[in-house]
């Protein structure tokens, strides 16, 4: 059980993970995911909180924001979530999932670990780019759900 950290770009947050290997990290290309990460891929580790420790200052930002204004879309965070991000370079690094309070969700690639476990389900296929990969074609279970109901899927 090796001890992992990942870092915002500039280094001032950071997440350390010192437990097993997470039971849930999915491959997401729901709408959000693509915003937040600028990509049309997200890979996300949901992290239990016991083992997590987290230095330096961060940014919060709320999902669906807090106007009140609801998303036009459905999303893996659709029931609320707070992203924090480094408010010196940017970096998303961690966040909080209404529907997993126990859990910090961590971005897979902040952690910069070749050793990083892979993917173990994916979801909104059907939001994700025609020309990207097959996720499809991935032997991993496929789930479209609605961002707060999980059907079986590991918190």
């Amino acid at each position: 059980m090796p001890t992992r950290t990942s870092s915002c770009n500039c280094g001032q947050l950071s997440l350390t993970y010192d437990g097993p290997d997470p039971a849930r990290i999915s491959l997401c290309q729901c709408y959000e995911c693509q915003r937040r990460t600028g990509s049309v891929f997200s890979v996300q580790a949901r992290l239990p909180k016991e083992y997590v420790t987290i230095e330096g200052e961060s940014t919060a930002w709320r999902f669906p924001s807090d106007s009140g204004k609801p998303s036009a879309f459905l999303s893996c965070d659709s029931g609320g979530a707070t992203y924090h991000f480094c408010p010196r370079c940017g970096s998303t690094v961690y966040w909080e999932l209404d529907v997993a309070p126990d859990m910090v969700g961590a971005a897979v690639g902040t952690f910069i670990d070749p050793t990083f476990p892979p993917p173990v389900i994916a979801g909104f296929e059907a939001y994700g780019a025609d020309w990207a990969i097959n996720v499809s074609a991935l032997g991993i279970p496929h789930h479209e759900y609605d961002g707060i109901h999980h059907d079986g899927m590991p918190a």
